[in-house]
């Protein structure tokens, strides 16, 4: 598609510096990009770019913008990186036109509800008293259980398994090959070996939720394991039996969080953490990656380690922690010392 700068500036409310009628057929980062390309700068280190890129366009926050003349054309805005995703946003919806209608060969039952302008893709697999809400896009290969409900305008990619009795809300997002609703890991010692605890509950995921590729997230045992309105899960991602997870967090992948801990609103959890079961986790905590958590946590804090404690006391440790064998040395030395001066 090719589009000038006049309109690219009419989508992202942009003042142009330079020809309105430069055109571009593709998008590239501002290091390499080149004639007919689009880009965009937000942040002071790529700033230079501005006067050296080939690009035909590029996206440029004010801040950056000097009283002198640019080969480029730019589109002048407060924040281009908010405005770049904008132009994602709209250039997305309109090369994936949305599906409809059912493929053959796919198994619906009698008892479910399809709502209209549904795409159910070939091999899917839709079970007793499902309910699949309008607009709602499920891929070739897809399981789909008793009883679920899944709202209005979701996708769910090839390969993904929601169980029985799940719910899914509006707007959600689920890639390939994740499960929702697997058996929580619950098992009761005895002396014959270890009896399987039956996990009765389901799993509720509320508006506005993706969740990455190959994520598993366990159903309560009683009760409901919940992801809260918002939330985005990366891949590689486990959410054990009745964990709870409020609004608006953003987890990385390779994280795990065990059964029945209560997560707050506005998190940041970096990749590879672990967070123990039976925990209260508050509101806007920044976790940063491969830490381990092992306590409750009070809201805003910033954490690193394992077990994991203040960021900024983490890093001040660190620094002592890789001087360790010389401290130990000087210690013996002085001991030493001590000694000699003593005996004498």
């Amino acid at each position: 598609m090719e589009f000038t700068a006049a309109q690219i500036a009419s989508f992202i409310n942009g003042k142009i510096l330079g020809d309105e009628n430069a055109s571009i057929t593709g998008v590239s980062p501002i290091e390499n990009a080149q004639n007919g390309q689009l880009s965009f700068v937000s942040q002071e280190k790529f700033a230079e770019f501005i006067s050296l890129s080939e690009a035909s366009v590029i996206i440029v926050s004010e801040k950056f913008v000097k009283e002198e003349n640019y080969k480029p054309t730019l589109i002048v805005v407060e924040d281009a990186y908010l405005a770049f995703q904008v132009l994602m946003n709209l250039y997305q919806q309109m090369r994936e036109e949305k599906k409809s209608g059912i493929e053959q060969p796919s198994t619906i039952a009698d008892s479910a509800t399809i709502g209209e302008n549904v795409y159910v893709g070939a091999h899917s697999y839709i079970s007793d008293k499902s309910k699949i809400g309008n607009g709602t896009q499920i891929f070739p290969q897809v399981y789909i259980g008793k009883n679920v409900k899944i709202g209005e305008n979701s996708i769910i990619y090839s390969g993904a398994r929601i169980y029985d009795y799940c719910v899914i809300g509006d707007n959600c997002i689920i890639h390939s090959n994740t499960v929702v609703g697997s058996d929580g890991f619950g098992f009761q010692p005895t002396k014959d070996g270890y009896q399987k605890i039956p996990q009765l509950g389901n799993v509720v995921i509320e508006n506005n939720v993706e969740i990455g590729s190959n994520c598993s997230i366990d159903r309560g045992t009683i009760g409901s394991t919940v992801i809260g309105e918002g939330t985005k899960i990366d891949n590689l991602i486990q959410i054990a039996h009745n964990v709870k997870i409020g609004k608006n967090n953003v987890i990385a992948a390779q994280a795990g969080i065990a059964g029945s801990t209560v997560i707050g609103d506005w998190n940041m959890i970096g990749g590879q953490t672990g967070v123990a079961g039976h925990l209260k986790i508050g509101n806007q905590i920044r976790v940063q990656a491969q830490s381990g958590i092992n306590r409750d946590v009070q809201d805003g804090e910033t954490l690193f380690g394992t077990p994991a404690f203040n960021a900024g006391d983490y890093r001040r440790s660190y620094v002592l922690f890789r001087k360790f064998p010389e401290i130990v040395e000087r210690i013996n030395n002085l001991e030493k010392n001590s000694k000699e001066n003593t005996n004498e």
